[in-house]
């Protein structure tokens, strides 16, 4: 069959922390694909700034190297940009182009032309960082209402395309060249080899979009999840989804395991039609408490949107 199985493997991996401030989950399912690309963070305390908390998705294609990689290196490589302490949203510009080069250098990952998204959210002194990558996607709940926090970069949208032409590529059925649906990632070192043009300017470039925010006592959650989500369901009804299930006292990694049972597909043909619901799921959700107890969220969410 392909990339497909003939039945879903939905043995799920989960997680979960928690501290005064957080309390996060985290699940990952193969499902319909032949291979697991997906990987992840949830860390309440990184170990270069106890004080920030990072959580990541990273959806992998054409292989899981470079998301693994990620993985394990893209919070170290922001922590430690010089301009850290100055300017989060520099450091994580910057620490996403550094990791891409640092990758670029090692044969194992630059000769495999596989790639990854990435988007990550570092919180630190109540403001929260969202840098993302590609079609993986962020949002936040605050007071029932669905806020946004990342933009798919596809090869289609038109600041996307412009510097896609420039760099001398080309969009064809919706792909930069007709083969990559993203227009920004992690790898994917077959469309960076303009020698031109910086890093920031190639066809597929690793540059993130970076936004802050102030956090209040409003903010309830954060989803973060790969595109086998959000192809399935918008943000408001991933939001309703998640706050609905916080009413009734779930945890964390009880309701991403509900939501990706929600949005697997139920039958292989599905995934010869178009694949929705049949690509690799991982799915992050974090209670904001910043100071409040769970019970006191659960009440909240179980009131109507404001």
């Amino acid at each position: 069959m392909g990339q497909y199985l003939s039945e879903p493997e939905t043995t799920k991996t989960c997680s979960g922390v928690h501290d005064a401030l957080y309390k996060g989950g985290s699940c990952s399912m193969q499902g319909w694909r032949s291979n697991m690309e997906d990987h992840h963070n949830l860390i309440l305390n990184l170990p270069d700034d106890p004080k920030a908390a990072f959580f990541a998705v990273y959806d992998g294609h054409g292989g899981s190297s470079i998301a693994e990689y990620a993985k394990n290196h893209l919070h170290k490589h922001i922590v430690r940009r010089s301009e850290y302490e100055r300017s989060i949203v520099e450091a994580m510009e910057d620490g996403f182009l550094d990791i891409d080069q640092t990758m670029k250098g090692k044969p194992t990952l630059n000769g495999n032309e596989c790639g990854s998204t990435a988007i990550c959210i570092l919180i630190k002194n109540n403001l929260l960082y969202c840098a993302n990558v590609g079609d993986s996607r962020a949002i936040a709940c605050v007071n029932g209402v669905v806020h946004p926090l990342s933009q798919d970069h596809k090869p289609t949208n038109a600041k996307e395309k412009k510097r896609i032409l420039a760099a001398g590529g080309t969009v064809e059925s919706k792909r930069v060249n007709g083969m990559l649906a993203l227009s920004r990632a992690l790898g994917d070192y077959q469309f960076k080899k303009n020698e031109s043009l910086g890093p920031r300017e190639q066809a597929v470039t690793a540059l993130p979009d970076v936004i802050e925010k102030k956090l209040t006592p409003d903010w309830e959650f954060l989803v973060i999840a790969c595109d086998g989500i959000w192809e399935v369901m918008s943000n408001q009804e991933v939001a309703s989804f998640v706050r609905d299930h916080i009413s009734r006292g779930m945890e964390p990694k009880e309701i991403c395991e509900e939501l990706m049972d929600h949005c697997i597909a139920r039958e292989l043909t599905q995934c010869r039609e178009g694949g929705v619901g049949c690509d690799n799921m991982t799915v992050l959700i974090i209670y904001l408490l910043q100071g409040k107890t769970q019970a006191q969220l659960v009440r909240k969410c179980g009131r109507p949107p404001y």
